[in-house]
Formats: structure tokens, sequence, C-alpha cells
């Protein structure tokens, strides 16, 4: 794929895993943002409630997180491995260093949602959740600067 240069001096960076010309990995990159977003809601409605249903909504959406987070992760693997300039890019490499740790604390945060309902969420739980979400914001920052910024993705 040609490198195309814009205006701004920006060159932009077509995505490697891609259908047709749509990027997968940015497709993808919602739902596990979901449902973490959401574990953390759940977590504070059983905090709160101490209904046994919020305490398995969180369970369940970890799990569709880590699976479509997965994904996600291997997409934007396959972007970043074939794309000599996505490497190329600072904020390319702490995206994907804060995603992995955003997987870890999220199957870990899995395995602790995995026990008895209160002690899976007060306070691990929920303290695991909170972390998730806030390393979350920063990666999704710095993927929305190679976007956005860079042109990572971005094709005519």
């Amino acid at each position: 794929m040609p490198e195309v240069t814009t205006a701004n001096t920006n060159t932009r960076v077509g995505a490697t895993a891609r259908i047709a010309l749509h990027p997968i990995h940015p497709m993808l990159v919602p739902f596990p943002i979901v449902c973490f977003i959401g574990a953390l809601l759940t977590d504070i409605a059983y905090w709160r409630t101490t209904e046994m249903m919020w305490a398995d909504f969180s369970a369940w959406l970890l799990f569709a997180g880590l699976l479509m987070g997965g994904l996600a992760a291997i997409a934007g693997l396959i972007d970043f491995i074939g794309r000599r300039r996505i490497r190329q890019i600072a904020a390319a490499w702490w995206h994907m260093i804060g995603n992995i740790v955003v997987m870890l604390l999220a199957l870990a945060n899995s395995f602790v949602h995995s026990r008895d309902a209160w002690t899976s969420v007060i306070p691990e739980g929920l303290v695991l959740s909170v972390l998730t979400v806030l390393v979350m914001l920063v990666t999704a920052w710095l993927g929305g600067e190679m976007v956005y910024r860079r042109r990572v993705g971005v094709v005519d």
C-alpha cells in the first residue's frame, strides 16, 4: 500500500489487518472498552447493593472484554509487526505495552471475580476494575493520538 502525504506533512500509514480498506483493530477495540467500563460500573453497583446479579454481570463482562480484547490485540499486533512506520512511532509502543497491562489487570480481575461474590468484588475486584479503566483511558488516548495525529490506519 503506498503511503500518502497529507497537507500537514503527516504520513498516513494504512493498517495491515483490514477488511477491504477498513482496519480491523479499531473495529474491535470498542468492545473491550465497553466491557471493562461496564465491569467497573457493575462492581460499583454490587458494592452499593450487594445484589448477586451485579457480581455475575461483572464476571461476564470481564470474560467478554478479555475475549474481544484478545481479538483486538491480534489485529493490532498484525498492524504493529506488519508496518515498520507504526513501530517507529513511540506512542504505538506505549499503546501496545499499556494494553498488555490492561489485559493482565483484566485477567487478574477475572480470576478474582471467580471467587465468592463479596470477596470477588470488595475490595480487590473493585480496585482492579478501577486500575483497568484508568490504564485503558491512557492507552485509548495514545490510540487516538496515532489515528488522529499520525494517521495510522487512515487511508484515502
